[in-house]
């Protein structure tokens, strides 16, 4: 018997014992037979804030440690706020 087959038999099984005792579905919720749904997914981090992008398109929001091409940029001469977007 496959794995379908079983699933069909239980669910006419039910199906017999609720016509049986007259239950429905609404009554079944109520008693509490069902689990109840599970909680929404948080929602998602908002993506961070490009505040820096170089010429090639690489990109820092000013979180953390200086990415490597600005550090390079920056001990080059240039200005961090050369490289500021917006």
């Amino acid at each position: 018997m496959t794995a379908k087959t079983e699933r069909a038999d239980a669910i006419r099984w039910i199906q017999t014992q609720m016509d049986d005792y007259g239950l429905t579905l609404e009554e079944l919720d109520a008693a509490g037979c069902f689990a109840p749904p599970p909680p929404p997914p948080p929602p998602a981090p908002p993506a961070p804030v490009v505040c820096y992008r170089n010429a090639e398109g690489l990109t820092w929001d000013g979180q953390g440690e200086m990415p490597s091409w600005l550090k390079r940029a920056v001990n080059a001469g240039q200005s961090v706020e050369f490289f500021r977007v917006g």
